[in-house]
């Protein structure tokens, strides 16, 4: 019975992959029908009214229309619908909203989840990644075995009890179809438990007694703390001696590039494959679709219109948004959306780099916020991810979690980079390590390596190593462990280097 539905969602996941097809071959004309959509569906929302959604015809209208926004500025708008005021920001009254405490901010954001963005963007982001899994690994038997859940929780909103508010994976999950559900572990219940040590617990119990999992999908950081307590409960070596028959690992949320050496050890195997899912709680926006290449398809007919803010704009007071038209390959740009949820021109903080333009393939090169520049360096996640991985590959070093800021200049004393890192496994030399690291660095970002130059404009960087648990403890101290929250791996201050070094005593 399960090799038959298998087959059925092979034959199912044939025909999804036409549809894809036509907007990775028409990208200019679907997207111009998403921006068209949208603004005929919120024509008459609060909204729509005072920026005259009826009167615009064209993507230059509508960037004359609208500013850009932030979430500050949908702030009020979002507040308001959460207590039940109907027509603001999209039609109808939304019962739905991800929370989102983002890395760089104790405040939490609330993204509406709308019935569009649910079912036509999140969900069918979803059915998009199997399909384009399915694609490029026909034997693939998703619906012939298991897959497990890592979920987030949900709780009702205080003030309005209509109002539900979770990790958008929770929600996701609570919209499950129930044709989907035999196929996953755990039971829901526990897949959307609020303590999030006690479902880990549960979590590693449940897949240490369920042999036939094929796929898993989560955060790489809460991901390796799961195999490893299921190692430790099993008594097994590898996770491949725990489920013998698994396929694929579908990761997103943070880069995969710092934890592959350890995913590699997790599953000693060249036929498990690795894919990335780019879905955030503002919207399912892109997949890997060639698994042993580097770029994620964007998925263009999901009620996303996409435009993008060059590098050389992001510190202007008006910065001049592209379409998907202007784009160029191998240039960093600030994400930019209007979506079925009811976000406008909208910043979510992430930034991307296109790998490719026929069809378009972005990758996330970090966020606009998380950086480092103190020295006209400008250091992305993208850099350091990849200088720390291959020293790690050259070392034989095990990276857990690191974070980076500036060591600022004192008086004539010259200034620098700080690193944080709790290894899973140490280099025998860290001093070796440390020049190693910094010398990758310099190759991989030229300013780096410019202000580097004979140590004239910055030092070396240096290295903190810190105990094994820091970084859960730190979250745990924020109220921020577990689900979608993130350690930040760049900061262009030194406000959370000092929280970390001030918790270990350093």
């Amino acid at each position: 019975m399960r090799r038959l539905v298998n087959s059925f969602f092979h034959r199912l996941y044939h025909y999804r992959y036409r549809l894809i097809r036509s907007y990775m071959e028409n990208p200019h004309r679907i997207q111009q029908a998403q921006l068209q959509e949208l603004l005929l569906f919120a024509a008459d929302t609060e909204w729509g009214k005072s920026h005259f959604f009826h009167d615009i015809r064209n993507p230059e209208d509508f960037r004359q229309a609208i500013a850009l926004t932030d979430y500050e500025d949908l702030k009020p708008f979002i507040a308001r619908m959460m207590l039940g005021e109907r027509d603001v920001l999209w039609p109808g009254q939304i019962n739905w909203y991800s929370k989102s405490s983002g890395t760089t901010n104790d405040k939490s954001k609330f993204i509406p989840v709308t019935p569009q963005s649910l079912y036509k963007c999140h969900m069918r982001g979803s059915w998009d990644t199997m399909t384009l899994y399915y694609h490029s690994r026909p034997q693939a038997s998703q619906f012939a075995d298991k897959s497990m859940v890592m979920g987030g929780s949900l709780s009702r909103f205080d003030p309005f009890p209509k109002t539900i508010v979770g990790d958008v994976s929770a929600i996701m999950i609570q919209h499950m179809p129930w044709v989907a559900r035999p196929f996953f572990i755990p039971d829901f219940e526990t897949a959307l438990l609020a303590n999030w040590e006690e479902k880990l617990e549960k979590l590693a119990l449940a897949g240490a007694r369920t042999p036939n999992v094929v796929m898993i999908g989560g955060v790489p950081t809460w991901t390796v703390v799961l195999f490893r307590r299921i190692l430790e409960l099993t008594g097994k070596s590898n996770m491949l001696e725990v489920w013998p028959k698994f396929q694929v690992y579908t990761h997103g949320g943070v880069s995969f590039t710092p934890y592959r050496h350890q995913f590699q050890s997790f599953f000693p195997s060249p036929a498990v494959d690795y894919q990335e899912i780019y879905n955030a709680s503002e919207g399912f926006f892109a997949v890997q679709d060639k698994l042993d290449e580097e770029g994620l398809l964007l998925l263009l007919n999901n009620g996303i219109y996409y435009e993008f803010i060059p590098m050389s704009e992001w510190e202007q007071s008006n910065p001049k948004a592209l379409s998907l038209a202007e784009v160029e390959v191998g240039k960093n740009y600030a994400l930019v959306i209007s979506t079925n949820s009811g976000l406008w021109r909208y910043l979510p903080g992430d930034t991307v780099i296109f790998t490719s333009v026929q069809p378009y393939r972005i990758k996330v090169s970090g966020r606009t916020k998380q950086f480092v520049n103190a020295f006209g360096e400008e250091v992305m996640v993208d850099n350091t991810d990849k200088a720390l991985a291959e020293a790690c590959l050259l070392s034989g070093a095990e990276v857990r979690e690191y974070t980076v800021a500036p060591v600022y200049f004192q008086g004539n004393a010259q200034g620098g980079h700080q690193w944080i890192i709790e290894f899973v496994k140490e280099p025998l030399d860290l001093q070796a390590f440390t020049r190693l690291l910094d010398l990758n660095l310099q190759r991989i970002n030229s300013d780096y390596e410019a202000k580097r130059f004979r140590d004239l404009a910055m030092l070396p960087l240096s290295i903190q190593v810190v105990p094994n648990g820091t970084f859960h403890n730190w979250l745990r101290a924020k109220g921020k462990l577990g689900g979608q929250h993130k350690v930040p791996r760049l900061s262009n201050h030194r406000n959370f280097i000092e929280e970390i070094l001030a918790q270990v005593g350093a």
